[in-house]
């Protein structure tokens, strides 16, 4: 299948649909999280209550983030277009669902996809695990391979490496992970062209 054939297409959301903010050295340095750690990961073994504050506050500082999100180059036009030919859409990102569609009507994207078709870090596993993509190829009844994952990120690819999904790398000058990706595009405007 040659990607402008594809229907059904799945998006990371920051770094991907909006431009990069999260400084990830900073708040790992605030919740006392070790440089090299996964945040989720890290917060997911902590005990209750010290996990359960630290969540609050990492909510708090993305919503500030999500009410301020801008989008990403070529990304309204991207997921309008694909929109405009009636492909299925969803999100999946390691940040929560309710900022998902704060950040979505932050970039004006917020009618272009299904509140159920948005996977945050509560309704899947995060990001390199590919629940999330299955979860979405179930709900659509298409086989993974069918599902396209557009991300800015080794996980994003890693995901649809491990779901059966192809996957395109965007938003950054070169491809680091050849390897992982099926695709590459320095923007989604770029992808956008490349889709004819």
């Amino acid at each position: 299948m040659k990607l402008g054939e594809a229907r059904h297409w799945v998006f990371d959301m920051d770094g991907t649909l909006t431009l990069a903010v999260h400084d990830f050295p900073a708040i790992r340095r605030v919740l006392e999280i070790p440089a090299e750690a996964d945040i989720l990961h890290h917060l997911a073994a902590l005990p209750e209550d010290e996990a359960a504050a630290k969540h609050a506050w990492l909510l708090e500082h993305e919503r500030e983030l999500a009410l301020a999100a801008q989008p990403a180059p070529g990304a309204v036009e991207l997921v309008r277009a694909l929109h405009g030919r009636d492909c299925r859409l969803g999100i999946l990102t390691r940040n929560a669902h309710e900022l998902a569609l704060l950040t979505l009507q932050a970039i004006g994207l917020g009618d272009c996809f299904a509140t159920q078709d948005i996977f945050g870090r509560g309704e899947a596993p995060p990001k390199p695990h590919p629940g999330g993509l299955l979860q979405l190829a179930e709900r659509w009844r298409v086989a993974p391979g069918e599902l396209v994952m557009v991300g800015d990120f080794r996980f994003d690819l890693e995901c649809a490496r491990a779901a059966g999904a192809r996957s395109v790398l965007v938003n950054l000058a070169e491809n680091p992970w050849p390897e992982l990706s099926d695709g590459f595009a320095r923007d989604c405007a770029e992808l956008l062209g490349q889709l004819g």
